[in-house]
């Protein structure tokens, strides 16, 4: 199962603030603690997912790696071992303990959680979801990183009404059940005391207003479905299956909401020629008996065109040649992976009369019996030292 969106996880966008982050986890993780839910898993997984993408979001250097480069930029640098793995909840409590604070268990009893924002913090609208595209690419495009230019379907905000979902300014009223707030406070009596909670509005779904009369042009929604032609920049070295996030990108949230983010999901286009190993390119080279038997200087293709080698005289099937620098940069460092050529010495299916006693000549000459070389290292082992 893929991944989800960090961002999506803690409910907020990619433009919100450390301070804002801190909060939304707080949130998250107080809505799944394991004790308001025990014996939950579901709950405990959500718990560590959360605890997870506040790991990331929380380091400036971590946040500005996955806003660049999705979940790819920033694998294997979660403390917690990546995905969840390896996580306990002593590591998350250790870490992030003092975000929890007293009043998680206050809130239980009467103790006064806070209200969010203070009730003029409330939220406007509600967020955009995300929306997500593949995007295929050459191995052209992915060596010299490239703009694309996609038409992309999704819900953009209303012109009409501004993104407010009104009519006009003066359909627009104070919510009368939360009196603007956004919140309703509900006190129960509990065998241990009076147990006070406070949660999100029935009536303004935590907008703190309502609307009298809805804009014609959305319905009252502040958005409207339509097709958006944007231009995507894809970093050099990209490989499929990543994913790069784009803040602000995806669907208009309702009624002024914030906009979700586009999550864009690399696809490779297979080269005729060449293959991939993650950096490093690999080519199959086919060469004829005389150019082994004698050298010869000859042209391969490359992933931004093609190159000169040098075949020394009596090269062997398996050889492999390096062309260093020849390969895919790395998305995450300045180092570039290689281009490796392995020899083929090619067999004809068919021989003419002539090509055939030419041949039956040579099969007596001392010189051409097998006589490897046992003191070089087998194709099998230069594959695993290059690639080890």
């Amino acid at each position: 199962m893929a991944k989800r969106d960090f961002y999506e996880i803690l409910g907020v966008s990619k433009s919100s603030s450390a301070d804002e982050i801190k909060k939304a986890y707080r949130k998250v993780a107080m809505q799944f603690h394991p004790d308001r839910n025990p014996g939950d898993k579901e709950a405990e997984e959500k718990f560590k997912e959360a605890a997870e993408a506040y790991e990331i979001l929380s380091d400036q250097d971590k946040r500005a790696q996955y806003d660049r480069y999705g979940h790819a930029g920033v694998n294997g640098r979660s403390g917690f071992g990546g995905g969840g793995q390896g996580m306990n909840m002593d590591d998350i409590f250790s870490n992030f303990g003092d975000i929890f604070g007293d009043d998680i268990f206050g809130s239980f009893f009467g103790g006064g959680g806070r209200q969010r924002g203070g009730g003029g913090g409330r939220a406007r609208g509600t967020r955009g979801s995300n929306l997500r595209i593949k995007l295929k690419m050459n191995y052209e495009e992915i060596a010299k990183g490239a703009s694309k230019t996609v038409k992309v379907k999704k819900y953009t905000g209303c012109t009409t009404c501004s993104g407010s979902g009104a009519k006009d300014k003066s359909s627009v009223q104070s919510c009368g059940t939360c009196g603007g707030s956004g919140q309703v406070r509900k006190v129960t009596n509990t065998f241990l005391g009076q147990m006070q909670t406070v949660g999100t509005c029935p009536t303004c779904n935590g907008e703190g207003s309502t609307i009298t009369s809805k804009c014609t042009a959305c319905k009252g929604e502040g958005r409207v479905y339509t097709e958006e032609t944007m231009n995507i920049d894809i970093p050099a070295g990209v490989q499929e299956g990543m994913q790069l996030s784009l803040s602000g990108k995806g669907n208009a949230g309702e009624r002024g909401g914030a906009a979700g983010d586009l999550i864009v999901l690399i696809e490779e286009e297979q080269h005729p020629e060449l293959q991939r190993d993650n950096n490093n390119v690999i080519y199959d080279m086919f060469i004829s008996f005389p150019d082994a038997v004698f050298g010869a200087n000859l042209e391969v293709p490359t992933i931004d065109g093609r190159a000169k080698i040098k075949i020394p005289a009596g090269t062997q099937g398996g050889k492999i040649f390096r062309l260093k620098g020849k390969g895919f940069p790395s998305v995450n460092s300045y180092e570039k992976g290689d281009q490796l050529i392995h020899v083929n010495v090619w067999t004809p299916q068919e021989v003419s009369k002539e090509e055939k006693e030419a041949i039956e000549k040579l099969r007596e000459s001392a010189n051409f019996q097998p006589n490897p070389d046992r003191s070089e290292k087998s194709f099998f082992n230069k594959i695993k030292e290059m690639f080890g």
